[in-house]
């Protein structure tokens, strides 16, 4: 099929490549404008873009695609598909009606349940047994199109954002190139999404991570699992910030915030939560032994 992409950060890259790799034509590339990243804010394109112009294949930043003029560049490529996955704007109806077969989504979550920006994260927050991907054929609503493919998978206990994404855009990838080979046969059939179920996947907000020790220890532990590397998860010592980056659960009770031993277990509204892996401002990742030797934090001690 003649394909226009549209997608933006690395977990679409595998899905691009799967459509490429599978004989498709892609006529163009729709990405996020390049932004400012690193220490000097030089504008980085996005990982979409990065690939896309690797390959050779023309790429499109723009910042809406409301007005008349984008919407007649798109149409003008002809595509029989749109392949959409993490694009970041909304889609006009215009542009939704533009290619022959429409336009498809790549969605990381079982829909109905978190239809939105963050699904991964919020999937892992929430303590879901599982989660997969799913294939929408898109219309106007915020992921509430028509169902084409699903692919599940099980959450283990100690699953983390970085393997939970790179999981579902692997899946993604698979399926993608699935429904395109019987959409072009006929014989996908669309289910229109149930009411019941419905949730919404929030974008994160950087605040996200605070550890606040009055919640149980458990839901604690999923923010460590779920905000790694974004937004990161962090505790404040007097004023110094300091990230979480691994955490294990401790049958400990105490007032919340309060450090119980001295492998640094702090008591919080249920339980108790035990860093392993932590990262002080300014220093490189460490096991939270190596902190405390060279910065003790003593039992007794009360966490902001």
């Amino acid at each position: 099929m003649r394909l226009v992409f549209m997608g933006t950060p690395d977990f679409a890259v595998p899905i691009l490549e799967s459509l490429r790799d599978a004989g498709h034509e892609v006529a163009a590339v729709y990405s996020q404008p390049p932004r400012p990243a690193g220490r000097g804010h030089k504008e980085q394109p996005s990982p979409v873009h990065t690939y896309a112009a690797r390959h050779e294949i023309p790429v499109r930043t723009p910042t809406s695609l409301k007005s008349a003029e984008a919407q007649a560049e798109f149409a003008a490529l002809e595509a029989d598909v749109a392949v959409v996955a993490a694009y970041g704007l909304i889609l006009p109806k215009a542009i939704l009606a533009a290619p022959r077969l429409g336009c498809l989504n790549v969605h990381a979550s079982l829909l109905p349940r978190w239809r939105g920006a963050a699904p991964i994260q919020r999937a892992l927050l929430a303590g879901d047994a599982e989660t997969g991907v799913t294939i929408m054929q898109m219309d106007v609503g915020l992921d509430t199109g028509a169902m084409l493919l699903t692919d599940k998978i099980l959450l283990l206990p100690d699953a983390t954002a970085s393997w939970l994404h790179d999981m579902l855009a692997a899946m993604g990838a698979r399926l993608i190139v699935d429904a395109l080979e019987r959409l072009d046969e006929g014989t996908l059939t669309p289910v229109p999404q149930p009411e019941e179920g419905v949730t919404y996947a929030h974008k994160l907000a950087k605040d996200e991570g605070h550890l606040d020790w009055r919640l149980p220890a458990v839901e604690l532990e999923r923010k460590v699992r779920a905000l790694n590397p974004w937004p990161g998860v962090w505790f404040d010592l007097g004023s110094e910030r300091v990230k979480v980056l691994d955490a294990v659960l401790a049958p400990l009770d105490g007032a919340p915030g309060t450090v119980l031993d001295d492998q640094l277990t702090v008591a919080c509204g249920k339980y108790a939560l035990r860093p392993v892996r932590v990262q002080r401002a300014g220093k490189a990742p460490m096991s939270t032994g190596e902190m405390l030797r060279g910065h003790a934090i003593p039992a007794g001690t009360v966490l902001g």
